[in-house]
């Protein structure tokens, strides 16, 4: 039996995920902290972080595999926690590696590489917009021959919306291609489908969603990151069509790609030509773009929080049982701001949770017991957004928004 303090290493490429560092120590962890170089300055939690380490770039082997074996050598490791997207697939090869349990490389591919997860979700039968590899050029034109264009050049391994590409004829796809060189393999391409985008934002246990949330975007990600504009969410009515289809599809999908535990952010697609939802991608973390706020607002659940918990309870061999949730609602509106500091005091209506506190961005999180009053305020807001605060300068390319 356990002697010593279960030991959680968090790999944290950017500072979030404060909740679950906080609630592992709460539960009398030892928490190890793994950050960049560049953002070790960042209020992280510090009162709840035993030990940390820096390094430059938290993805490159061996370098990291190195590293962390080295403090293997004092110290045991019980839980290797990756608090970015980015950190998922590093944190899967140091499990495999260090033999430590958990999601191992394979689970990894199936909510890291685009490619992998709708390999696995079309062969286990999930409806998936027609795509094809980037390996083979007679299979590229076979495709181009039978799916009409316009057609979405995706980085198999980027977060959200980053590095998509609308291309709409055939040249512009071996264009792209050429630009990209030896890189190219590391795309893939896919029918664009006009529709709405949504999300569900999900707790697994054994296999099986004991927490899901259903939502839907504003103007999808993609047409956000690249044309600018207003950025919103919001939660569907719960016993809604759409919220009970969307739940059952994310729950179907976590088996199929074999998610044993932890959270889901997933985001589907209806098409607008046959109304069907197509599975778009998936992620075993937390949604960004302060999703996890709106989820809290609407249900008190904290989903970092009961990440740890669940990670706790399964090293333990205990069971984890989802605590009690409100079924209200809540949105999202963020954009980027010609203004340093937006001020939002204009926006003091009661449902005004929370304002982005973040430099040349503008952001609410609303909240109420009425849907119908939360697509009034989104509706309204976004208008007022656009005139106050909606910078006309396109998004910077570097810029990581992810959903």
């Amino acid at each position: 039996m356990l002697q010593r303090p279960y030991t959680i290493l968090c790999i944290a490429s950017e500072p979030k995920g404060f909740p679950f560092i906080r609630e592992c120590k709460q539960q009398g962890c030892r928490v190890l902290a793994l950050m960049t170089e560049e953002k070790k300055h960042e209020q992280w939690p510090w009162e709840s972080i035993d030990e940390h380490f820096v390094m430059s770039n938290l993805s490159k082997q061996p370098d990291i595999t190195h590293a962390i074996s080295y403090v293997m050598r004092g110290q045991k490791i019980d839980c290797i926690q990756a608090l970015d997207d980015y950190d998922v697939a590093t944190a899967a090869s140091l499990r495999e590696h260090l033999r430590i349990p958990g999601m191992g490389e394979t689970t990894a591919r199936h909510f890291r590489d685009k490619l992998a997860m709708r390999v696995q979700a079309r062969d286990e039968g999930m409806l998936v917009p027609p795509f094809t590899a980037v390996f083979n050029y007679d299979d590229l034109r076979a495709y181009m021959a039978d799916v009409p264009a316009p057609w979405v050049l995706k980085p198999r391994f980027e977060a959200g919306a980053i590095g998509i590409r609308k291309l709409h004829d055939s040249e512009q796809v071996w264009r792209a291609l050429d630009e990209l060189g030896d890189q190219q393999s590391f795309y893939l391409l896919e029918k664009f489908v006009p529709g709405d985008v949504y999300h569900v934002d999900a707790l697994i246990w054994g296999g099986e969603l004991v927490f899901a949330m259903s939502s839907k975007y504003g103007l999808p990600p993609l047409a956000v990151s690249h044309g600018g504009g207003i950025f919103t969410t919001r939660a569907l009515p719960w016993d809604g069509e759409e919220a009970t289809t969307l739940r059952q599809l994310t729950g179907e999908l976590m088996q199929k790609l074999r998610l044993p535990r932890g959270v889901s952010h997933t985001e589907f697609i209806r098409g607008h030509e046959d109304g069907r939802f197509y599975f778009l991608e998936t992620a075993a973390r937390v949604g960004g773009a302060n999703i996890d706020r709106m989820v809290q607002a609407a249900t008190g659940i904290e989903l970092w929080q009961e990440a740890a918990r669940i990670e706790l309870a399964s090293l333990r061999g205990e069971a984890y049982i989802a605590p009690n949730y409100r079924r209200e609602y809540a949105g999202l509106l963020t954009c980027l701001s010609r203004q340093e500091y937006s001020d939002l005091s204009a926006y003091n209506d009661p449902e005004v949770m929370w304002r982005v506190p973040k430099a040349h961005h503008a952001g609410l999180l609303i909240a109420s017991w009425n849907q119908e009053r939360i697509e009034q305020l989104i509706t309204s807001y976004a208008e007022r957004f656009a005139q106050d605060f909606l910078t006309t300068a396109p998004p910077k390319s570097d810029v990581r928004t992810t959903f």
